[in-house]
């Protein structure tokens, strides 16, 4: 057997390099971003707790304003004009990628329906799915509506 050249093994390795270059800004984008959307966030759930059985209002809020944030986002970015290449992941992924909490979403819907509140966990998770989406939607038309009033 013999030993791979020198130069192969740089050769295969270099694309990965390259790779690991263009993708580097992206990555660190996403965590400053998500750093940020999860800070204010928890500065939110702080403000406002949700009550033990309660209806988890702060929770619920910061799902349909981030997803309408998303939507206003993604009209600018997508058909007004091109952004930087950072911006949607920064914004978009990282900071109401970290903002919204889906994951806080089923885990407060499977605690009220544990802790005996069985009407209000499937209420919860109605309402917030069909608020989030109704929030990307109304968001999306409102900010091409104001645009297209804005152009001569």
């Amino acid at each position: 057997m013999t030993a791979p050249d020198t130069e192969s093994v740089s050769a295969a390795r270099q694309p990965a390099w390259r790779t690991w270059r263009t993708q580097a800004p992206i990555v660190a984008m996403v965590a400053l971003g998500g750093a940020i959307g999860a800070t204010a966030r928890y500065a939110v759930s702080l403000w406002w707790p949700a009550q033990p059985g309660g209806f988890p209002w702060a929770t619920f809020w910061i799902n349909v304003v981030g997803c309408a944030m998303i939507g206003v986002l993604m009209v600018i970015i997508t058909e007004v004009r091109p952004a930087h290449r950072l911006v949607r992941p920064f914004v978009g992924t990282g900071v109401l990628g970290g903002f919204t909490t889906f994951s806080t979403y089923a885990v407060d819907t499977q605690h009220l329906v544990d802790s005996g509140h069985p009407s209000t966990g499937p209420a919860y998770l109605a309402a917030t799915l069909i608020a989030a989406l109704t929030a990307v939607w109304l968001a999306t038309a409102a900010t091409r509506r104001v645009l297209k009033r804005r152009q001569p």
